[in-house]
């Protein structure tokens, strides 16, 4: 099981299930949770950081200590995350990648636990 970070040049998004090896890796990439407030206080990644996406510009990029750090971005479905991994790479940040099927997906697949909505 690798738990190298992917080349940004091939893929956006990653699957949940590679998000979970990365994460358990010992340099485990920054995961930001880019849905709203009401969401990440119904349920959420526990090492996630709250950023929400209609308060993303100048905040994500506070959060993120340098342009070459590896993020994960998280949404509900994927499609939010997707557009702050975009936002973020125009902006120069190189290993950035959106959780593709986000916190749903990690729900069906990874930990039931997680509350769906």
């Amino acid at each position: 099981m690798a738990s190298t970070i992917p080349d940004p040049q091939y893929t956006n998004e990653l699957s949940v299930q590679r998000c979970r090896e990365l994460l358990a890796s010992p340099k485990a990439p920054l995961l930001i949770d880019c849905r709203e407030i009401h969401e990440y206080e119904f349920c959420r990644l526990d090492q996630a950081v709250l950023v929400p996406l209609s308060l993303f510009q100048g905040n994500a990029e506070a959060e993120i200590p340098a342009s070459d750090t590896p993020v994960i971005i998280y949404c509900h479905h994927g499609v939010r995350s997707l557009h702050a991994t975009f936002y973020l790479r125009d902006q120069g940040y190189s290993h950035v990648f959106s959780m593709q099927g986000g916190i749903d997906a990690w729900s069906v697949e990874i930990d039931p636990d997680v509350p769906r909505y």
